[in-house]
């Protein structure tokens, strides 16, 4: 079965750095988008990152751009997530999702395959 499983979460301090991993098994992402998500209590889900298959399309949501960057190495089927300059509004369960190929990366629905999420909390 396909898998997707985040690695990195924490708790670290305001202006702290974070590097989050997302592990695949069971399915090749090198054509996939991947995309990172964060859903913070009472809050819907909130795009974060994305980065197309062949890496000529990179988003990022405003609040992230200059602080945030997604990469991926498929030869480890592994997409991360680095965290710089963290702020408390940042704390959230964070999903790494995989799109086998929709038009819209910003969109949850887009992704066919989602992880458990992993729990990063920034303290002021």
């Amino acid at each position: 079965q396909v898998q997707l499983v985040e690695y990195g979460g924490g708790l670290v301090q305001t202006g702290g750095s974070l590097r989050l991993s997302c592990v695949t098994s069971g399915r090749t992402i090198s054509r996939d988008a991947m995309g990172w998500f964060r859903q913070a209590p009472g809050k819907e889900r909130e795009f974060v990152a994305a980065i197309s298959w062949s890496e000529d399309n990179i988003m990022y949501t405003d609040s992230v751009k200059g602080r945030f960057i997604i990469s991926r190495d498929n030869a480890k089927n592994t997409v991360y997530l680095q965290m710089n300059s963290l702020k408390p509004e940042d704390t959230a369960v964070y999903y790494c999702a995989a799109d086998r190929g929709s038009f819209y990366l910003d969109r949850a629905t887009s992704y066919d395959y989602w992880g458990q999420g992993t729990q990063v909390t920034v303290s002021s």
